[in-house]
């Protein structure tokens, strides 16, 4: 669990890199309808999230650097006993305060007001400010007709001589070294993790239907986090299936000779696990899905032995290419280099954190493929190989945390070794 004093930390490294006379104002969301009268699960933004620790609807946080002073303002959802026994408990301030370590809490029916009071040239609470930032990710409603880019669009109207700047990349800019607290919230998820993929290996096995697979792993991983839920949808992709990367169906049956592609992953505290293991169902590789599989599991190893400072994930990717284009060539299963994106056509890495694909600058951006990694960043590492012709769809995936002088394989104790895979295998038959 991430401790008060850490997220007041973090609003510290944020505020350091604000324009002097500006505010920055964040949101937690609100709960979207998906039909009629029901909701989705509720997901907490990560930007407000990272510095608040507050992961319910309808919270606000407002930070000021004016005057060469800095305030902090935290606003929660009123008391409400009607809606407490409909609904659950919310809040209080008291709490709100211990967990964000913010000691101004309040009501967030003023939050407007009080951006209004700031803002304001008449009142000018805390002197003049030249600037707002607002986290303009698309789809972040602040309220049932309202997007931050609206807000955007209110701020301008009513204060035109007010600049209003893009809070994402200041924060994912932020995110992306991990203290030594949240790496631990990243080890209990691959531990969870763990637990839920080898409870796939027990009971995987012919006429075994896809999805039962993935909601045993929901349950186990369930059971040992407390309900934290999954990093995301979970893959499970028996035979053919697994050549579709995002396959999402899981309706298959597994059958004796396939292999089982799971992408899946527990979080704690929001910090995502993400990692892949493909497994023969009956217990052995053929010759040929092993001979695939050990071409993968080098490329997989390439990427951990490269990982150091300084290197890009661009890099690991063209090593990748360069890795797998010469294998299967070596082995037959393509007849120039060139064809090697006939079989492998994703990226080798991305950043993990808050998000299973952690953002960097923008949303969806691609630049994190260019950034120097640093110690503290955490990234996959999950080569593949799809050869739908052959019926073989098989990923290796582990999370790698950089180092000063290299990396260390987080999920180095989920097994990936053709013999221990068919070792542990043989055991649970007997």
């Amino acid at each position: 669990m991430i401790p008060s004093n850490e997220y007041a930390t973090r609003r510290q490294r944020i505020i350091s890199v604000m324009e002097e006379d500006s505010i920055m104002v964040l949101f937690s969301g609100v709960e979207k309808v998906s039909s009629a009268d029901e909701f989705y699960p509720f997901e907490v933004n990560r930007n407000f999230y990272y510095l608040t620790g507050i992961d319910q609807p309808d919270s606000s946080l407002i930070l000021v650097n004016t005057d060469g002073e800095i305030r902090e303002f935290l606003f929660v959802s009123p008391f409400d006993p009607v809606k407490e026994k409909w609904y659950g408990k919310r809040l209080t301030l008291q709490e709100a305060t211990k967990i964000s370590g913010i000691s101004n809490a309040q009501i967030n029916t003023t939050v407007m007001d009080k951006v209004a009071a700031i803002l304001d040239p008449g009142l000018a609470q805390f002197g003049a400010v030249s600037h707002v930032y607002l986290d303009l990710e698309p789809e972040i409603k602040i309220a049932d007709e309202m997007t931050t880019k609206d807000y955007r669009d209110t701020i301008s109207k009513l204060f035109p001589s007010v600049e209003i700047l893009d809070a994402y990349p200041l924060i994912t800019t932020l995110r992306l070294r991990k203290s030594s607290r949240e790496v631990e919230e990243f080890r209990s998820a691959i531990r969870t993790t763990k637990l839920g993929i080898y409870s796939v290996f027990n009971a995987m096995a012919d006429g075994k239907r896809e999805y039962e697979m993935a909601d045993l792993f929901l349950h186990t991983i369930n059971d040992d986090n407390g309900y934290q839920g999954l990093a995301f949808p979970t893959i499970m992709a028996a035979g053919k299936n697994g050549t579709c990367l995002h396959y999402r169906t899981l309706q298959a049956g597994m059958r004796d000779g396939d292999l089982l592609l799971m992408d899946l992953g527990a979080r704690c505290g929001y910090y995502c696990a993400d990692v892949t293991r493909t497994v023969p169902v009956n217990g052995k590789f053929t010759k040929e899905q092993k001979e695939v599989y050990n071409i993968v599991l080098g490329a997989n190893k390439l990427v951990a032995k490269m990982l150091k400072p300084g290197v890009t994930i661009e890099e690991l990717q063209q090593a990748t290419i360069m890795y797998l284009a010469d294998e299967c060539l070596a082995k037959g299963f393509i007849k120039k280099k060139e064809d090697i994106m006939n079989y492998y056509y994703h990226g080798v890495s991305h950043l993990i954190g808050l998000d299973t694909h952690d953002a960097y600058f923008a949303p969806c951006s691609r630049e994190y493929k260019k950034l120097k990694l640093m110690p503290g960043m955490i990234i996959s590492d999950e080569p593949g190989l799809y050869m739908a012709d052959r019926g073989i769809g098989i990923r290796i995936e582990d999370d790698l945390l950089v180092t000063e002088d290299g990396c260390e394989v987080l999920t180095a104790e989920i097994i990936k070794e053709v013999d221990d895979i068919e070792a542990y295998l043989a055991t649970k038959n007997k």
